[in-house]
């Protein structure tokens, strides 16, 4: 007699959940189309759901989905931080920018309100033995805060010497305060994590990665690199804290990498920077002044540029893109991976044929394969518009910096790749200066010597299976 009930009943359970999953890939499909992305990502993403519907759909809740509409943090609490900024703000006069640098003043004020700060001390650093000796001696001389935020924070003998330095200010009576982000930090115990907790050290994971929601964050990561301390002293750059930053690690002998420290007014626009993520993870807004006015031999005017997927523009692509365009003599590019979107490569390839001197470095052995079949498929692109190519030989080259002329330069956590325009939350540190141009100058050509250039007849007869990883990886790029 069951027998029957169970025959009636097992087609309509799987029509239901047949109809109810394929109405599920078709609303997905009806999102997709009506956000009206760039088409070629929207076919993309309809041709996976069709064709391989599980597995595109678990795709697409992963790294398909948008968050451009999600506020990082109330207007009320932002027009409090922009006021607290202000004080050291200027507007620049047309009399002392160049028309091309004032629209690029004004584009960055448009993007995510960036303030422009005049009169600023800048240290550059190229290894991290200088800039952890650097961090340490600020955090050991705070006297009223510390505010850390770092994609990789691991405890190991780097890591170690920079939580102990904070536990001694937390005793001392000093506020700290540690963003890190959740995926990137994995490998950050959970002892750390609790000897930080009870020096008083306010630690917390930014888009912790947890079960069921895992899916709707694990794909927008916290990849800035900031420090703030007393509102005096700020570092923005590319090391994370971790020993190959300083040892090159177990895969390199040199881990080549760009951090700043700087003083003067710039420094509220970092501590600005990070209390907006400090408020989007939940907690009370900071509302600690910082950045002051310094005397400085060579004082250099500078706007911190953010961008992620809140944004409602993809600030550092165009950015980027207005900076390339508007070179009149050289573009110099180091990056550790190269997946520039058409738009970038486009400018890039206008500004070579347009016989303006660009140069894009890359490490010629990357941290990670995956990347850099995707970005050496790129190479071919840069070396039929006449762009120099150099694969940096002497270790891993993480840097991360665009030189543009005599009097501009960038400096950030932002990566020459779709992961970093579009998914990461990233700052980079605008710096208008010939003094600071002409030390980044420098600092390319030092690294340029540990480099081979590449011509394209050698890069013809690279090995086939070569050339078919790279086109194959490059179908990836955009979720890389």
């Amino acid at each position: 007699m069951f027998w029957f009930f169970d025959y009636i009943t097992v087609p309509w359970v799987y029509w239901t959940v047949w109809i109810l999953y394929t109405l599920t890939i078709l609303g997905i499909i009806a999102v997709i189309v009506s956000e009206n992305r760039n088409p070629v990502k929207s076919l993309a993403w309809v041709t996976v759901l069709l064709v391989v519907p599980i597995v595109g759909l678990v795709l697409y809740i992963v790294f398909g989905r948008n968050i451009q509409t999600k506020r990082i943090i109330s207007r009320r609490n932002r027009r409090k931080l922009r006021k607290l900024n202000a004080t050291t703000a200027v507007k620049p006069k047309k009399t002392e920018c160049p028309p091309h640098q004032l629209q690029q003043v004004n584009l960055a004020q448009s993007l995510c309100s960036s303030t422009f700060h005049t009169g600023n001390e800048v240290t550059l650093f190229d290894n991290g033995k200088d800039k952890f000796d650097a961090l340490l001696t600020d955090i050991a001389r705070a006297q009223k805060y510390i505010n850390l935020q770092y994609y990789i924070i691991i405890d190991d003998n780097i890591g170690n010497r920079v939580i102990d330095a904070l536990v001694e200010r937390a005793r001392a009576g000093v506020k700290v305060r540690v963003i890190y982000d959740h995926v990137g930090s994995f490998k950050l115990s959970r002892q750390a994590c609790r000897r930080m907790k009870e020096a008083g050290i306010e630690a917390y994971p930014f888009f912790k990665v947890v079960f069921p929601p895992f899916g709707t964050r694990i794909n927008w990561r916290n990849h800035r690199k900031l420090a703030i301390i007393d509102g005096e002293t700020g570092y923005i750059g590319g090391m994370n804290i971790a020993d190959r930053y300083v040892t090159g690690g177990k895969l390199f002998n040199t881990w080549r990498d760009l951090h700043l420290r700087l003083r003067g007014p710039a420094v509220g626009a970092l501590q600005q920077a990070f209390a907006v993520d400090w408020s989007f993870m939940g907690q009370p807004l900071i509302e600690e002044e910082a950045g002051t006015k310094i005397d400085t031999t060579y004082p250099a005017d500078m706007q911190l540029v953010t961008g992620g997927p809140t944004s409602q523009w993809m600030n550092m692509t165009l950015i980027f893109q207005h900076a390339i365009s508007s070179a009149q003599k050289c573009v110099y590019i180091m990056t550790p991976y190269f997946i520039p979107s058409e738009g970038l490569l486009h400018a890039l390839q206008i500004a070579a044929l347009g016989k303006v001197d660009v140069r894009v470095m890359l490490p010629r052995r990357s941290d990670s394969d995956m990347l850099r079949w995707a970005s050496f498929s790129y190479i071919q692109d840069c070396l039929r518009a006449g762009i120099k190519v150099y694969l940096y030989k002497k270790g891993m080259l993480h840097s991360k910096a665009i030189i543009i002329d005599d009097d501009f330069a960038t400096v950030g956590s932002t990566n020459f790749d779709f992961r970093s325009f579009e998914h990461n939350f990233e700052a980079n540190m605008l710096i208008y200066s010939q003094e600071f141009n002409s030390r980044m100058k420098a600092q390319f050509m030092r690294d340029q010597k540990d480099c081979e250039r590449v011509t394209s007849a050698v890069w013809r007869q690279r090995p086939l299976l070569e050339k078919s990883l790279e086109s194959f990886m490059r179908l990836f790029s955009p979720i890389l």
